[in-house]
């Protein structure tokens, strides 16, 4: 996908109200894994308030164009790298907007009482804790174990907060190179001990930019191995949990990490986010220094867009709606006013003949078979998404 070149990035005012979702991004990290792509920086104290301070006048400037939310999601990096901050800026997305949910993201070694008491005033549903595996060799090789603590830690400081959230989320990653089905087999026994209320289990991802970086740390990723440890996942946690997207379990209904799914439209704030608004799809500029500088201006910090024709709209919302296990005709029938079977038809076909669609007149769900080729289809779409990430960095001034 390329973005617009010679045209200054740019996104539509609000349009129709509907229900949209406010990203927020901190990309602050008291450790750099490996793996991931996501904008993040080694943390500094002083360029994280700065930062926070910038990413509340974003907010303002998205409150002044006339957009509404309904659901907050802080990622990162590590939102919780500072409290404080993010209890303030949690606080004015309340007062600006109509927020009714809201998830945060966090690092085992946050689970103090502190941090917690914060959370909870700033009125976190669901808190996202990035465990990726119980075993301490790969906690060392990911380099998160000094940090972040043992397994054993990390399973008690687990334990220790259920029920204090509305939703509890245990973020794993499957597929290491030097995980077995032994490895594998352990983390699940310490997940259904724990009894998170969510378990989100991704297939380690590997952009352009990573893997060589991976390939030292930890080893060559064999892709070929992916579907056995997925079918060994969804044995051990179904029917405990079900499915709320081809690689998210939950015991209740909730907000998934890949709110995609449930927002239609989302906006992207702090630098390094990407957003999709209108039919555009956007991305902030990477740069830390020069997020602060023109957010400090009042303006949005854009470096990069594209309008969606039609067919891209269609397809994207097959493939979101679908990772989140059904396409519901009726509503893609009344958002794009009858015209999606014209641009779909050869897709779910497609995938009807390869088992992995099952039609329940008048919706499509995804078969056992279907789940599996979804999570392949996100991952691929998410490599690329990193891939991205990738090339705006290095377009970025340093």
């Amino acid at each position: 996908m390329k973005f617009e070149e010679g045209t200054a990035p740019r996104i539509q005012p609000p349009a129709a109200e509907k229900p949209r979702l406010l990203y927020l991004h901190v990309p602050f990290c008291e450790k750099l894994c490996p793996y991931c792509s996501f904008n993040r920086i080694v943390f500094d104290e002083t360029l994280c308030r700065d930062y926070f301070r910038a990413l509340r006048r974003e907010i303002r400037i998205y409150k002044e164009s006339g957009y509404d939310f309904r659901g907050v999601y802080v990622g990162g990096g590590t939102p919780t790298v500072l409290i404080d901050e993010l209890e303030e800026t949690l606080a004015l997305a309340r007062n600006s907007f109509d927020i009714r949910e809201a998830s945060v993201e966090t690092n085992p070694n946050h689970l103090t009482g502190e941090n917690i008491a914060a959370l909870r005033r700033a009125g976190v549903h669901r808190l996202s804790v990035g465990v990726q595996s119980f075993d301490n060799s790969l906690l060392k090789n990911m380099d998160r174990f000094d940090k972040y603590g043992s397994g054993e830690e990390i399973r008690d400081r687990l334990k220790g907060i259920r029920g204090v959230f509305d939703t509890l989320n245990a973020d794993m990653i499957f597929n290491f190179p030097s995980q077995g089905p032994e490895t594998l087999d352990r983390d699940l026994d310490t997940l259904l001990d724990i009894g998170p209320d969510q378990i989100t289990y991704y297939p380690l991802m590997v952009s352009d930019a990573t893997r060589l970086r991976v390939q030292r740390t930890l080893g060559q990723v064999d892709s070929r191995r992916e579907e056995q440890f997925y079918r060994q996942i969804v044995a051990r946690l179904v029917p405990a949990y079900r499915f709320s997207s081809a690689w998210c379990f939950s015991k209740k209904g909730t907000i998934i990490d890949e709110y995609i799914v449930d927002y239609d439209e989302y906006a992207g704030l702090g630098s390094g986010s990407i957003g999709f608004l209108n039919g555009t799809c956007y991305a902030n500029t990477f740069n830390i220094r020069q997020y602060i500088a023109q957010t400090g201006r009042g303006e949005m910090p854009l470096m990069a867009s594209r309008d969606f024709s039609l067919r891209d709209r269609i397809r994207y919302d097959f493939l979101m709606k679908l990772f989140g296990m059904k396409l519901d005709t009726g509503a893609m029938r009344k958002k794009y006013d009858g015209k999606f079977y014209r641009h779909l038809w050869p897709d779910i076909l497609a995938f009807l003949l390869a088992g992995g669609l099952r039609y329940e007149p008048p919706d499509f769900f995804l078969t056992p078979a279907g789940r599996y080729q979804w999570v392949i289809l996100m991952r691929e779409f998410f490599v690329s998404v990193n891939n991205f990430r990738d090339f705006c960095r290095d377009q970025q001034p340093a």
